[in-house]
């Protein structure tokens, strides 16, 4: 008895588009992986170096991406009219706000977008916001750099942007249309606080800044990945093992 392989077209093509796919989709989850590592080495750095001293000439957002997770310091003073909350962002399990604030460089019509922290929800009247502290007059801050305030999933059309609104996003290009401000192509996650608590009113409150450190999930592209290679070898190897048969005679 001999065995020999039968050749057919049909599951040979169905092959080698099962393996196309299959490795085009683990080298594309391999690229992924390989932008979060440079991310997480970019967050590295970052803190391991001196604060950027942030001037009022514009960036590009090719220096944008440059400098995000720097830590960055910054003069001037906050626009408190143009605050924005983000809605949907629990910390600790108790839901909230984001508080989006322009700042104005000092000298200047630039400004940067300002993540002054986070604030508790009133759950009996949900689109209260509960009085907290912006310094006033001209101080010194300090942050991380982000590229966004990160995004939250939205059903319908969002409303437009407006002082004071409550939404679930805000584009900084967005903010700076409606708002006619002036802004830098990032956001600056405050971390370092001008306001003396001690010296803020009983009825007002410190914003939190307790920011969750990114989760790059390299390893779960890696993962992805090596499931993809797995499901190109899996889909060649069963083309060669259909493909034998065992002649019950000779030719």
């Amino acid at each position: 008895m001999r065995i020999r392989f039968h050749f057919r077209w049909i599951p040979f093509v169905v092959m080698l588009l099962l393996v196309a796919l299959g490795v085009s989709l683990a080298q594309w989850q391999q690229r992924r992986g390989d932008e979060k590592v440079a991310r997480a080495a970019r967050l590295e750095a970052g803190n391991q170096a001196a604060p950027l001293v942030l001037s009022a000439a514009p960036l590009l957002p090719a220096d944008a991406q440059a400098i995000e997770y720097r830590r960055v310091t910054v003069t001037g003073h906050f626009v408190p009219a143009w605050t924005v909350y983000l809605d949907n962002r629990p910390y600790k399990g108790q839901a909230g706000f984001h508080v989006l604030t322009p700042f104005q460089i000092d000298g200047s019509a630039m400004h940067v977008l300002v993540a002054q922290g986070w604030l508790p929800r009133n759950n009996a009247e949900r689109t209260r916001i509960p009085d907290y502290a912006t310094p006033k007059g001209t101080v010194t801050i300090s942050g991380i750099a982000r590229l966004n305030a990160g995004h939250v999933m939205e059903l319908g059309t969002a409303p437009a942007l407006a002082p004071q609104a409550i939404v679930q996003n805000a584009d900084i290009g967005q903010l700076a249309q409606a708002s006619g401000l002036a802004l830098q192509p990032f956001i600056l996650e405050e971390t370092v606080n001008p306001v003396d608590s001690a010296a803020v009113p009983a009825s007002s409150q410190l914003p939190v800044r307790d920011w969750p450190a990114p989760d790059f999930g390299a390893d779960k592209h890696r993962g992805y990945a090596f499931q993809w290679y797995a499901l190109a070898l899996m889909a060649f190897l069963f083309f060669v093992f259909t493909g034998f048969r065992r002649a019950n005679k000779q030719p």
